[in-house]
């Protein structure tokens, strides 16, 4: 039995890199610093650790051997989940490129709120770090951020030092929207956080009056959505009092049609409270299994996030069409290969297609796919790198122990080199 300290996690999207962990052979126990996200994810056992072609099992080689062979079979074949770490999508895209297949992160619908968004108008954002030494007003809108990721409030806003305040616990929170599941936002001094509730999909006009209210717009209501005018006055006034205010949302929380002009409306209002002699940064959320490292790998390959498609010999964007539930229901795609190296429960849609899923040992299927190759979790059977919610740090994963399982990398590239 071995302890390991300073654990780096890839599934809570905060970069949190301080949970200790004991090994026992191949069974993990976090005994220090975690939480409802990530202990879970850790402590999960591990059940498959052999390849199982059409439900029987069989050898790594047998498994890759069919996997390509069904590939070459195909026209039009989508990857979908796209949860791994760096190497394990580089290696994706190049199979993508070699098969002509569509590539689409099971996240990217809601992503694609924050997308649409930047690509229209712009925005101004912020990094942890950032949020850590500076943030003296932070407004949650429309998520249960604690809920999302437990110990963001404990990282980054009740932190002991900071760069430049001198009690962080002076700091005041906003929630706009959704109330917290807990009080992890209360200061270390007793001071709550202050809650506007209103329902998800009144959240466009709320936004609206707030900024129309930053920029000093008359407003000819009382209330909206239940929010009285002048609360939502009193946190515009704190927005441009405060020297670094910070505005986090969640745009897969934000679920109702157009919500991506949500975001933007928050995008813009941020820019009106920069034109008014204060700093004010947006904080998207997001980075847990491998959304943002999918999207960064993507970018930085292609020019484009996921949801891209490969098949015309180039890479070719689209947040609607290369939608993999859509192209599986209009029987656009002629085979499935799913990849899901973080949560054993995220299992891919249920298809009469040719499927392969290189998933997280554990995973199990309403209809059994024609191949099952059990991968190795970054961060735990071995070592990786993975980007955190701000999209400029990439964590460096660590491998914990011996399990036998090959990486994602391992088998993507081994398919693509048999094709």
């Amino acid at each position: 039995m071995a302890e390991i300290t300073e654990v780096p996690s890839p599934f809570c999207g905060i970069g949190t890199d301080d949970l200790t962990i004991q090994v026992d052979g191949v069974r993990l126990k976090v005994v220090k610093n975690g939480c409802t996200v990530n202990t879970p994810a850790f402590e999960q056992a591990i059940t498959d650790i052999r390849p199982r072609v059409d439900g029987k099992e069989v050898g790594l080689d047998v498994a890759v051997t069919k996997a390509a062979a069904l590939l070459k079979e195909t026209n039009q074949p989508v990857i979908g989940g796209c949860a791994t770490d760096v190497n394990g999508m580089r290696a994706l895209l190049a199979l993508a490129d070699r098969s002509g297949a569509v590539v689409d992160n099971m996240s990217f619908t809601g992503a694609r709120n924050n997308f649409l968004a930047l690509q229209d108008s712009g925005w101004m954002n912020t990094t942890l770090a950032e949020v850590k030494n500076r943030c003296d007003l932070l407004l949650v809108v429309g998520v249960d951020l604690e809920g999302f990721s437990p110990r963001f409030f404990e990282r980054y806003l009740w932190n002991e030092e900071s760069m430049f305040l001198e009690d962080t616990g002076k700091r005041e929170v906003i929630y706009l929207g959704k109330a917290p599941s807990g009080n992890a936002s209360t200061s270390p001094s007793g001071q709550k956080a202050s809650v506007f509730e209103c329902a998800n999909e009144d959240l466009p006009d709320v936004v609206a009056v707030l900024r129309a209210l930053v920029k000093g717009n008359p407003i000819r209501v009382d209330s909206v959505s239940g929010i009285a005018v002048a609360d939502l006055q009193a946190i515009a006034d704190k927005l441009l009092a405060a020297c670094y205010s910070v505005v986090t949302w969640a745009a897969g929380a934000l679920a109702y049609a157009q919500a991506e002009l949500t975001v933007q409306t928050i995008s813009e209002m941020i820019k009106d409270i920069n034109n008014q002699n204060t700093r004010s940064s947006g904080l998207p959320l997001g980075g847990k299994e491998g959304d943002q490292t999918a999207n960064q790998v993507c970018g930085w390959t292609t020019g484009y996030p996921a949801r891209t498609r490969f098949s015309s010999g180039y890479p070719e964007y689209d947040p609607f069409l290369n939608d993999t539930n859509l192209l599986l229901a209009n029987g656009e795609a002629d085979a499935l290969v799913w990849v899901q190296a973080f949560d054993a429960k995220a299992v891919p849609p249920v298809t009469s297609l040719p499927t392969i899923v290189l998933g997280r040992s554990g995973m199990t299927f309403a209809k059994e796919p024609d191949v099952f190759i059990p991968v190795g979790t970054p961060g735990i059977d071995h070592a990786g790198h993975a980007y955190r919610m701000d999209s400029v740090v990439a964590i460096r994963l660590k491998k914990l122990r011996e399990s036998g399982l090959p990486s994602t990398f391992d088998v993507l590239n081994a398919i693509e080199q048999a094709l």
